[in-house]
């Protein structure tokens, strides 16, 4: 009986070993800081009219680096809460419009090439751009000859480049004048039958002659002028003849920026129209401005690739060019693959359901439902000896961390094919209030498109290099 209680000890012993071996969690610590205060827009008030090409950036003619400044930054006398509340907001319209757009595509009776819909009779796109401020980065760059700078918004979820032009039949307020082509030297209209002109969805003719394109939004509101090119001036660098969108009304709720240039993969994006030139390679890296005082950036042209990138190749959705499609095959937390997370849950199938993108305009990723409820509940388990707070807004795992300064929390790796994605952990457990609230930055939606989001994309120098059709992320890309 001796040797078979000992047995059984010696048995009971190794199973608890096994365990807590098994059970162990990879952790990772997350140093607490509050909601950012409001960025200032001190480096885009010291350009003049006459900006010089910035001496600390390349003088090869075919590398571009611009300063992104987060769109907070052009909301006035606002606290931080207010900030964050705001751009759940925006957020919250710009998955709608994306989820609506992926659906019109997929849709059998879509109502124009690429599942854009018809405004009085043609559109040139249905993107999110600056509707309730959806693109979240914007940069300062000159528009004309002689330059003209302005505020424009960077979005990688659309193509058509744009801005307001006067005469203005409306136009909605914006931070600097209103551009007149009129007094540029270089500004060009597109005729109707050209290529250009073509490569819009369904293009509008002007008594036969100008080319005229439409952007419209999910919210309703829509830019609606003539179809053009006209060089764009990066602090210093010339680029000739982009093709844009003169706006001569523009209407919904618009934020203050002069309007749009696209980043998407479509024909008539920035990236592709400057393909020859940039080598269809840019990369983009968005600090976390509750960490960094460094800005973000973006950069065109062979030096945006980043020798510490790992790569996963681009998916092309059949029924739409625009958006950029990567495949996510799993997720980890604490250094175990979370059950229930598989590659067919983010499928994009040959109609163009599902599918993840990446978006630098959505802030919170979003997962299909049944991949965040697992991814969650992984999470939670993670986090059992952390004081649990109140869902906030969309986020419904939240804790009180109030009186700490950091805390342990499981790590998370997000899984893409030949690339796995090891997310800090500022990237996905965020503050949401001034009183010690942090909540998990994930959300579910019940549509079938999973976006990427940029709080989880933030450190990482993010490039797009169409030309070999992947996508690579460098941590630590910002410095």
């Amino acid at each position: 009986m001796e040797g078979k209680s000992k047995l059984g000890l010696l048995f009971f012993s190794l199973t608890a070993i096994f365990l807590s071996h098994s059970t162990a969690l990879e952790h990772q610590t997350l140093v607490l800081n509050p909601l950012p205060n409001p960025p200032t827009l001190s480096w885009l008030e010291s350009l003049s009219e006459t900006v010089q090409p910035d001496p600390t950036t390349s003088t090869d003619p075919n590398t571009l680096s611009v300063q992104l400044h987060h769109l907070d930054a052009l909301s006035l006398n606002k606290t931080p809460s207010q900030l964050f509340n705001l751009r759940l907001q925006r957020d919250a319209v710009r998955v709608k419009t994306l989820s609506f757009i992926a659906a019109a595509a997929a849709s059998p009776n879509r109502t124009a090439r690429g599942g854009r819909v018809p405004v009085r009779g043609f559109s040139s796109s249905v993107v999110s751009g600056l509707a309730q401020g959806s693109g979240e980065y914007f940069t300062r760059l000159g528009v004309g000859t002689p330059p003209k700078y302005v505020y424009m918004v960077l979005d990688t979820g659309s193509d058509v480049v744009w801005l307001q032009c006067a005469p203005c039949k409306r136009c909605y307020s914006q931070t600097d004048p209103v551009f007149d082509p009129r007094k540029s030297g270089t500004f060009s209209t597109i005729p109707c039958g050209s290529p250009l002109c073509r490569k819009l969805d369904s293009p509008g003719c002007k008594a036969r002659k100008t080319c005229l394109y439409q952007v419209s939004y999910g919210d309703g509101s829509f830019t609606f002028g003539d179809f053009s090119t006209e060089t764009l001036t990066f602090r210093g660098t010339k680029v000739g003849r982009v093709a844009l969108g003169c706006g001569h009304d523009n209407e919904g709720l618009f934020v203050g920026a002069a309007g749009l240039l696209g980043l998407g993969r479509g024909k008539l994006s920035f990236p592709t129209q400057t393909g020859v030139r940039f080598n269809k390679k840019f990369s983009y890296c968005l600090v976390d401005r509750s960490a960094s005082s460094k800005p973000s950036s973006v950069v065109f042209g062979d030096s945006a690739v980043s020798r510490t990138a790992r790569f996963t190749p681009l998916l092309a959705n059949p029924k739409l060019d625009t958006f950029y499609y990567v495949e996510l095959i799993g997720i980890s937390v604490g250094g175990t693959r979370v059950r229930g997370i598989t590659a067919s849950l983010f499928k994009l199938d040959p109609a163009g359901n599902g599918g993840v993108i990446l978006d630098s305009g959505t802030s919170v990723t979003r997962l299909t439902r049944v991949a965040y409820n697992s991814l969650r509940d992984a999470f939670r388990a993670g986090t059992s000896g952390l004081k649990r707070a109140p869902e906030f807004s969309l986020f419904d795992t939240c804790f009180d961390l109030s009186g700490k300064s950091e805390v342990k929390v499981p790590t998370v790796v997000l899984h893409f094919r030949n690339a796995d994605v090891s997310l800090p952990a500022t990237n996905y457990l965020i503050p949401v209030d001034s009183s010690g609230s942090f909540c998990f930055a994930f959300a579910g939606t019940m549509g079938g498109l999973s976006i990427i989001g940029n709080i989880q994309q933030q450190g990482f120098r993010v490039v797009y290099d169409l030309a070999s059709s992947r996508v690579g992320f460098a941590p630590r890309g910002c410095a």
